[in-house]
């Protein structure tokens, strides 16, 4: 009977260990945010958006078809953030054919060096100019979604969700 007990014990032991280091590394929680993000959609309800909010989710979906990231964000565990911003230097012009739109992928990025705080629903990043923007944020595996409401993002008023990927 004691040998019985002390082997399903040993089994039940080896059972949780495995698949603790089947884990793949993720992370949760606050520390779910440390790593480098990629924006690649832009999530907008089609009967209240505004036609720039539209004309946004569509350009950043082409990119995003081309493999083109204008915005990405590295957290690092020191609370240090780098954010990189390709939007500046967007041109949008029309094809050889002249049936329609064609987007290069921006050789050119802005890049700010920022803290950050995130404790696992809420994210503040403090600016250059010492101003803090928050937003709610969620993290499910490799995908974070982040309200736009509040980002005071020009054009980006009826709200929305930026879609990131982990890289």
């Amino acid at each position: 009977m004691k040998r019985t007990i002390l082997m399903l014990l040993m089994a039940t032991s080896l059972i949780i260990s495995c698949s603790k280091d089947m884990n793949d590394g993720s992370m949760s929680g606050a520390n779910a945010i440390i790593g480098t993000w990629v924006v690649t959609e832009l999530k907008i309800d089609n009967a209240t958006a505004t036609d720039d909010e539209k004309t946004g989710r569509d350009a950043l979906n082409y990119l995003n078809a081309i493999q083109c990231y204008v915005i990405t964000f590295k957290f690092n565990e020191d609370l240090s953030v780098v954010a990189d911003n390709s939007v500046n230097y967007l041109e949008v012009n029309v094809n050889a054919s002249g049936t329609g739109l064609d987007i290069p992928c921006p050789t050119q990025k802005d890049t700010d060096n920022s803290t950050y705080t995130y404790d696992g629903k809420v994210l503040s990043v403090v600016d250059a100019q010492g101003m803090t923007v928050s937003a709610n944020v969620m993290i499910q595996g490799s995908i974070m979604t982040v309200d736009a409401v509040g980002l005071d993002i020009p054009n980006l008023n009826t709200g929305g969700q930026l879609i990131f990927k982990k890289q």
